[in-house]
């Protein structure tokens, strides 16, 4: 984690001045230890070099643990300031506009992150501290992480427009290709200034024919990723995962679909900058014609600080009793269930798969039809569910045309966060010591 210096770049430089007159003269050290100095000024913040340090301890943690292959120091070192700048650019401006996260949303946070390890609270943070890993420091990322994501999603995400008419154009796309192919590739991103100079983008440009110079003498791409992207996922080799061409940036769509498995593209450009995409390997290629859905009901008791677990399950058996000897079970839905469904009687209707919760959609999926289910625990409280009916459905137009918006919002979103986070960096001042030396 980073130390945060709030020392404006005039006040710095009194401090700086008052230190030099004030310090006494010393004898020569036999061992001299180096100081800690700035590499980076951020708005009115310093990255030193330790807050650089640290993070490349961390990086090369995670590459070794990957089993990444190991960029040059220099050019590892390069990559992770342009990343502690752009989370300090982020930071800041959410700060600047009011974006906070508190304890109590970050307690929670952290229980989840325990919770998600197994472990308590007190156990997750002896575990960390066994690792070596500082409690507070670790606190702090995860307080960053929440902050930049919420800053994505009120910046980015909530502001994407998707037309009918682009839902219009994916469909018949996605008819016309036969399929549902999914590629998996790995790119290098060389981000431009957005008001880079001619010199600049020649710069950028050599950079990234060096890159893809490198990548197609087969050099290991995962390394070249590390060493030469500026994208958050190149300590990850720049994988971007399985995804159909359709969830893709379209730059990266155009391209994949041109190249064979291993091959690398030419040298891309866009209005972010410059980019190397290389297609790991493909698969799929046949469309899913239909689904099954299921009618069920259900009854629904929940657990809450009055309502134990016990409690609720103990009210359920003893509704499932009853139904068992031959009371009505919509009766009892709308007479105990805690649920929108009870004045109907508990009929949820018809069901896709992924509309219920995994323990709920698992214990249905587990029934015959007209069975009486046992009392089923969900993160919603206690369920009695019984399937009513099934039958094979092709996927209806609306829901079609819902997957399709999240595939183009999927798409669009890569090409608007990268835009974004250009211009956000173009607005802050920022001085890179290390591009000086």
């Amino acid at each position: 984690m980073m130390i945060m210096h709030k020392i404006s770049r005039s006040c710095l430089a009194w401090l700086l001045l008052l230190g030099a007159l004030s310090t006494p003269v010393l004898a020569a050290s036999p061992e001299p230890l180096e100081a800690d100095h700035i590499v980076a000024v951020v708005g009115d913040e310093v990255i030193t070099a330790y807050d650089l340090s640290t993070r490349l301890e961390s990086a090369l943690r995670q590459l070794k643990q990957q089993g990444t292959p190991l960029p040059p120091a220099d050019v590892l070192e390069r990559q992770m300031l342009e990343r502690l700048i752009m989370d300090r650019v982020q930071l800041q401006f959410a700060k600047e506009t009011g974006l906070r996260v508190d304890d109590v949303l970050l307690d929670q946070a952290m229980g989840r992150i325990a919770a998600g390890n197994k472990l308590t609270p007190p156990q997750f943070r002896l575990a960390l501290e066994k690792d070596g890993i500082d409690y507070a420091k670790f606190r702090e990322e995860i307080r960053a992480e929440i902050i930049t994501t919420r800053l994505r999603e009120r910046e980015v995400d909530s502001k994407l427009v998707i037309s009918d008419g682009e839902i219009d154009n994916h469909l018949a796309t996605q008819a016309a290709s036969g399929g549902n192919e999914e590629y998996q590739l790995a790119h290098i991103l060389l981000r431009a200034p957005e008001s880079a100079s001619p010199e600049q983008l020649q710069k950028l440009r050599l950079r990234g024919e060096q890159a893809l110079k490198r990548a197609r003498a087969g050099e290991n791409f995962a390394e070249l990723a590390a060493g030469f992207s500026d994208a958050p996922d190149a300590l990850q080799g720049g994988n971007l995962g399985w995804r159909p061409l359709n969830r893709m940036p379209t730059l990266y769509a155009d391209a994949a679909g041109k190249l064979a498995d291993g091959q690398v593209s030419e040298l891309l450009r866009s209005s972010a900058g410059f980019h190397v995409v290389k297609l790991l390997a493909r698969r799929g290629g046949s469309a899913t014609a239909s689904i099954q859905q299921t009618r069920a009901r259900h009854i629904l008791i929940k657990v809450s600080e009055v309502v134990s677990e016990a409690d609720a399950r103990h009210k359920m058996e003893a509704v499932r009793e009853r139904i068992v000897n031959g009371v009505d079970f919509a009766e009892q839905a709308r007479l105990y269930s805690q649920d929108g469904s009870a004045p109907k009687g508990g009929d949820l209707g018809w069901l896709n798969p992924g509309d219920t919760v995994p323990e709920f959609e698992g214990a249905m999926n587990l029934l015959k039809e007209n069975e009486l289910s046992p009392v089923v625990q969900t993160p919603f409280g206690m369920h009695l569910l019984q399937v009513l009916e099934r039958r094979e459905r092709d996927v209806t137009a609306e829901r079609q045309r819902g997957v399709a918006r999240q595939a183009i919002r999927e798409r669009k979103l890569d090409e608007a966060y990268q835009d974004w986070l250009r211009q956000l960096r173009d607005r802050t001042y920022v001085e890179n010591r290390l591009q000086e030396r």
